[in-house]
């Protein structure tokens, strides 16, 4: 996939913006509507992913939203009219898969964002968001498509498709630019 002389933020910025360009718009407006209703968010991810959405995390709370990261000790409990927010990729992480189960049990509504619409995951989530992108389901052999190394394209899609609920949020909710910045830490 690279030879001599070959643009690589060039292939990896056209790979990023192709698999962004087939997120379904709407998908976006139904995650951030129900992201914006509800009464507590708590997000998860594993690996690479987690620090894509703990940053999601950092802007949901910047907008005012009651957002929490699974596995903080301030984490609270879940129930109804929540949201758990869950990425995985592959679709087939066994945390991931366990967490949904008891968010759901508890009566929150679960959104994942995942690549692979036919997994397990996929299945068991209230609401799908799918990022069309490669992951470590598919990044060898003749299902790789990307040249950055296994699920990079999916962590950076996640981080630009993040960027951008954050602005459709902040219209839903009314956020000014000075109100998100007044809520960043000053424990830096």
């Amino acid at each position: 996939m690279t030879g001599a002389g070959t643009d690589l933020f060039a292939i990896a910025l056209d790979e990023l913006g192709n698999v962004l360009a087939r997120v379904d718009e709407s998908s976006i407006d139904a995650a951030c509507a129900m992201l914006a209703d509800a009464n507590r968010i708590a997000v998860y991810g594993c690996g690479r992913e987690a620090l894509q959405v703990k940053g999601f995390a950092m802007r949901l709370y910047h907008l005012g939203l009651p957002v929490s990261v699974v596995g903080d000790m301030t984490t609270p409990p879940l129930g109804q009219g929540d949201v758990f927010l869950a990425s995985s990729g592959p679709g087939e992480t066994s945390t991931v898969l366990t967490l949904m189960r008891v968010a759901q049990d508890a009566g929150a509504t679960v959104v994942l964002l995942t690549a692979q619409a036919d997994a397990s995951a996929a299945k068991l989530a209230d609401f799908t968001l799918l990022i069309p992108a490669q992951t470590m389901a598919d990044d060898q052999g003749p299902e790789k498509t990307s040249v950055l190394p296994m699920g990079s394209v999916f962590e950076g899609a996640l981080f630009l498709l993040f960027e951008v609920m954050v602005l459709k949020l902040r219209t839903i909710t009314g956020m000014a630019p000075e109100a998100m910045r007044a809520r960043h830490t000053n424990m830096e």
